[in-house]
């Protein structure tokens, strides 16, 4: 890991599709409730792809040059933390707006989040973070894992705004690696059974794995649901695919009355939906947007066993960080991380 001062490396994205491995001064921000993190691994959101094939997601787009990655775990190097393993809490709300004072920090309009817009994220060797979004490694929670707490924390939010409760019939669309941490925590809550819809075999696989009793390809979903309960649909349903067929799913699946947790991204700022079945079933939508304090529940459930490891299928160094941002794109496994660098060395 790197010494103080000494420079670091870091996967910067200058145009869409042109991440640049440089040399630069280490971000540091010596000052009380502050650390300096030795980064250690760092997943491929879905989002981040979006700033890497398209410049930018929904209405923001890349002004300058950016370091992404958002689901990101350390090492402290200096503050409360000092040599811990950390996960890294990716969000800086401001903490003095309304919605802030009100507990709503994921919905503060000035927030600043690692890899988005200006604020660099984890695909460095080293940088400074606020000691209160640094939330400390036992060690059962793998580097790895820690990264991946990020996602779950998300998948745990969603459950939460789609009030899964306890007997409920739940479908999830689009089965990738926040989808899939979904389904689970959606079982962990409650759900009698989870359906999955994906069009990529193998992750319809992962979501079995991970306790969807039923994974279909998106043709086969609405018969499916049909059929496994008697035509009656589901009471919720998660969308994790950011496309309008994905919320057509989700409108054709939802029994009268239903929740939709709408948690995708769309490239597009703008999304469509089949409004008369919706206004007919009465349907309530609710956003899903990003989490709300949930590194304590992801983390509780990952130390219990819940096996983020497991959604792992890719590694890479991050002097490949440019190879594993196709990789991802390619979606020919799960996640894929960058080991930027381990926490023993």
């Amino acid at each position: 890991m790197p010494t103080e001062r000494t420079p670091v490396l870091a996967a910067r994205l200058f145009a869409p599709g042109d991440l640049r491995l440089v040399e630069e001064e280490p971000s540091e921000r010596d000052e009380p409730g502050w650390s300096r993190v030795a980064v250690t691994s760092v997943g491929i959101c879905g989002s981040d792809l979006h700033w890497f094939l398209e410049g930018g997601i929904g209405e923001v787009g890349l002004t300058s040059p950016v370091v992404p990655g958002h689901e990101f775990a350390g090492v402290a190097r200096t503050g409360t933390y000092a040599g811990r393993r950390v996960a890294v809490d990716p969000a800086i709300p401001c903490g003095d707006c309304e919605q802030c004072r009100a507990g709503h920090g994921n919905l503060c309009p000035t927030v600043r989040f690692a890899g988005h817009g200006a604020l660099d994220g984890g695909l460095r060797q080293e940088l400074s973070w606020p000691d209160h979004l640094l939330h400390p490694l036992p060690d059962s929670v793998s580097d790895d894992a820690g990264a991946l707490l990020e996602p779950l924390g998300v998948a745990i939010h969603a459950v939460g705004v789609g009030h899964v409760r306890p007997g409920d019939d739940v479908l999830v669309v689009g089965a990738g690696p926040i989808g899939v941490l979904a389904a689970d925590v959606a079982r962990r809550a409650g759900a009698a059974r989870v359906f999955a819809g994906e069009p990529i075999a193998h992750r319809r696989d992962t979501a079995l794995q991970f306790g969807a009793d039923e994974a279909w390809a998106p043709g086969e979903v609405a018969q499916g649901v049909r059929d496994r309960t008697g035509g009656r649909g589901v009471d919720v349903v998660i969308e994790m695919a950011g496309t309008d067929e994905a919320i057509a799913i989700a409108v054709e699946c939802a029994r009268p009355g239903a929740r939709v947790a709408l948690g995708g991204i769309p490239s597009e700022t703008d999304s469509a939906f089949p409004a008369a079945p919706a206004r007919r079933k009465g349907l309530t939508f609710a956003m899903v947007r990003r989490m709300h304090d949930t590194y304590p529940r992801a983390l509780a459930l990952a130390a219990a066993g819940l096996d983020l490891d497991a959604l792992v299928t890719a590694r890479f160094p991050l002097e490949r960080a440019a190879e594993a941002f196709g990789a991802a794109a390619d979606r020919t496994g799960d996640k894929t991380v960058v080991e930027v660098s381990r926490s023993g060395d």
